[in-house]
């Protein structure tokens, strides 16, 4: 049975986020997704969750009890030995409905034939973490995309430029053919399924010594204090929140609803940030006729708001998120 006691982070949050990743073989996949689904709407859970041959993959939210029952109920399932879940909370609802999908790959790398469930790396415990990502004999390498590095990261860690997972195994292949490549990988992402994915690759690649961090990012910020902490800004998440600090305290960051980049508190106090429209990092791209169309969106929002009301513009964004969120998935 899965812990599902999730350690609150607000005095006020009403709803529990869990993230949570098993990879193994799996078996009757549509029989699942249907009642799974109707689990979760019967609960009034909302998210997404990922079924396919590899794994499970997603992440829900909903009252703590509801959150518990769907857990539990996952670990019945004959293929789940141990989900890796990871616990935040929020005073919002962070999703606007329930999806549950069938994919060729829980997290998608385009390699749905990498045996992670028997390749994977070897976990690292986040109180361990710190000690390893310090040695001088250690190359450490963010798995995440580049937009998610932007706002956060480890000091020392090294970002392969990939604008999506998918651009992972090219530069793998090209590590492996330098010709003083590093002996000793550690590898990090934010809830832990990618780089738990991409140390399988470099396993199977011939990379011998490879450690990911158990529970990503996400697992750290939680249980690391902030005073011993290397991490450094704010962490992406693919949800209402955009960022979560230490303590998984939501952070400081919003999506730019024009390029769906994330968006600091200095990059909105701009005057090229116009809220709805377009940020400092896609002003030129935007065309006026689409700026245009965003301000009227933008305004019937805000008129939707003051009626206590949800707009279409809402489910838009929500839409394009989901969007967005596929060159994590």
């Amino acid at each position: 049975m899965t812990d599902v006691a999730p350690r609150e982070k607000e005095v006020d949050a009403m709803y529990t986020v869990a993230s949570l990743y098993h990879f193994t073989h799996m078996k009757d996949l549509r029989e699942k997704q249907k009642q799974l689904l109707s689990l979760c709407n019967s609960l009034e859970i909302l998210g997404t969750l990922l079924l396919a041959d590899e794994g499970l993959n997603g992440t829900i939210s909903g009252p703590k009890e509801a959150i518990a029952r769907v857990l539990d109920y996952l670990c019945e399932w004959p293929e789940i030995g141990d989900l890796q879940v990871k616990y935040s909370s929020s005073t919002d609802q962070s999703f606007k409905r329930m999806k549950v999908k069938i994919k060729k790959e829980i997290v998608t790398m385009g390699k749905p034939d990498v045996n992670v469930a028997k390749n994977a790396g070897q976990y690292v415990e986040p109180s361990e973490w710190n000690a390893l990502i310090s040695r001088n004999d250690v190359l450490v390498v963010d798995t995440r995309n580049t937009y998610e590095v932007g706002i956060g990261r480890f000091s020392n860690a090294i970002q392969p430029k990939t604008e999506s997972f998918v651009d992972f195994p090219a530069w793998a292949d090209d590590l492996l053919q330098q010709p003083e490549r590093p002996k000793t990988v550690a590898m990090y992402c934010t809830g832990g399924i990618r780089c738990e994915k991409a140390t399988a690759y470099m396993r199977e690649l011939g990379f011998d010594e490879v450690y990911h961090l158990q529970g990503g990012i996400l697992k750290y910020l939680e249980e690391i204090p902030e005073e011993e902490s290397l991490w450094e800004g704010e962490c992406f998440v693919f949800d209402g929140r955009v960022s979560l600090k230490h303590q998984l305290v939501e952070g400081s960051y919003e999506l730019c609803y024009a390029c769906q980049q994330p968006i600091s508190t200095e990059e909105s106090s701009s005057p090229l940030f116009e809220p709805g429209v377009s940020c400092p990092k896609c002003i030129d791209e935007v065309t006026d006729e689409r700026k245009q169309r965003f301000r009227e969106r933008h305004r019937q929002v805000l008129l939707s708001n003051e009626r206590g009301e949800q707009h279409i513009g809402d489910l838009a964004m929500t839409k394009k998120r989901s969007l967005h969120k596929k060159k994590q998935d």
